[in-house]
C-alpha cells in the first residue's frame, strides 16, 4: 500500500511528459525503475515498463483522437509493421545480462538526442509540401481547424517500423523516442500529427510486447508495481495531450532531446 502513495504520482507525471511529447514515458519509466530497483532483471524492468506505456498509450490515444491528430490510416500501416519485432525484442531480452542492457539503454539514448539536436526544424508548412514519386501524401484536419498536409515515403516508413517495435520492446520504452523523431525529420510530419499518430502506434506496440511478458510469467512478481504506475499514466496522459496543444512543436523536441540526453548518460554510468 505504502508503494501506492509515491507510484502512482510517478506514473502520472511520467503519462503527462510521455504523451506530451509522444514517446510513452518508457524511456523516463525505464531509467527510474533501474535506479529503485537495482535487482530487478532486465526483463522484469522492461515488461513494468511496457505494460504502463500501452495504458499511457491508450489513454493519450483517446485524448488525441478528440482532437482529430491522428493519422489514423498511416499509423495503422506502421502499428502492423512493429509487431514482429516487438514481440521478438519482448523474448530477447530475458537472454540480456543487467550491465549489458544498461549500456546499450545509455547509448541509443544519447545517440538519440544528438539526432534530435542537429536535425530539430520548425513544422512544414503545407503549401511547400511537394509529393516525390513514390511518396503519399496525406492532410490531417484537427478540431481547432488546423490543416496539416505532408508528403512520405512508405517503405521507409513500414521499415523504420518494424525497427522501432523491435528496439522498443527490448529495451521497453515504448518506442516514441525513435519513432517521433523518425517522424517528424525523415517522413515529413508535422510535430504535432507525429507525436499523437506515434501515440496511436505505441499502444497496439506495446500491447504485444505486453502480452509476451504474460504469457512468460515476467510480470507475476510486478503486479503491485504495475499496476500502480499504469493508474497514474492513464490520468497523466490526459494532461500531457491537453498541454501538447499550448506548446509549440519544435519546443516539444527539444525538451525530448535534453531529457534523453541527461537519462542517457546516467544510465550508461550505472553500466560500469
Amino acid at each position: 500500500m505504502i508503494q501506492f502513495l509515491w507510484l502512482v504520482p510517478l506514473g502520472f507525471l511520467v503519462g503527462s511528459f510521455g504523451t506530451l511529447i509522444g514517446a510513452g514515458g518508457g524511456f523516463i519509466l525505464v531509467p527510474i525503475l533501474l535506479l529503485i530497483y537495482p535487482n530487478k532483471s532486465p526483463d522484469t524492468i522492461t515488461s513494468i515498463s511496457l505494460t504502463v506505456v500501452f495504458f499511457n498509450a491508450l489513454s493519450g490515444s483517446f485524448a488525441y483522437s478528440r482532437m482529430k491528430r491522428i493519422d489514423y490510416k498511416s499509423g495503422i500501416i506502421f502499428a502492423i509493421a512493429t509487431l514482429p519485432g516487438s514481440i521478438l525484442g519482448s523474448v530477447i531480452t530475458s537472454y540480456v545480462p543487467r550491465h549489458l542492457f544498461n549500456g546499450i539503454f545509455g547509448v541509443i539514448l544519447v545517440i538519440v538526442s544528438v539526432f534530435l539536436i542537429i536535425r530539430t526544424k520548425k513544422e512544414i508548412i503545407s503549401n511547400n509540401i511537394t509529393a516525390k514519386k513514390g511518396y503519399v501524401t496525406r492532410t490531417i484536419i484537427d478540431i481547432e481547424g488546423n490543416e496539416h498536409t505532408f508528403s512520405y515515403n512508405p517503405v521507409v516508413g513500414v521499415i523504420v517500423s518494424v525497427l522501432v517495435g523491435f528496439m522498443s520492446s527490448f529495451l521497453g520504452i515504448g518506442g516514441g523516442i525513435i519513432h517521433v523523431p523518425v517522424l517528424v525529420n525523415i517522413l515529413n510530419y508535422p510535430v504535432h500529427i507525429a507525436t499523437a499518430t506515434s501515440h496511436f502506434v505505441l499502444a497496439a506496440m506495446s500491447f504485444s510486447g505486453t502480452v509476451v511478458h504474460i504469457v512468460n510469467g515476467v510480470l507475476q512478481s510486478s503486479i503491485i508495481q504495475t499496476v500502480a504506475l499504469s493508474i497514474g499514466a492513464l490520468f497523466g496522459a490526459q494532461l500531457g495531450a491537453k498541454f501538447s496543444k499550448k506548446i509549440h512543436g519544435v519546443a516539444i523536441i527539444k525538451s525530448l532531446a535534453v531529457a534523453l540526453a541527461i537519462v542517457g548518460i546516467r544510465i550508461f554510468i550505472m553500466a560500469f
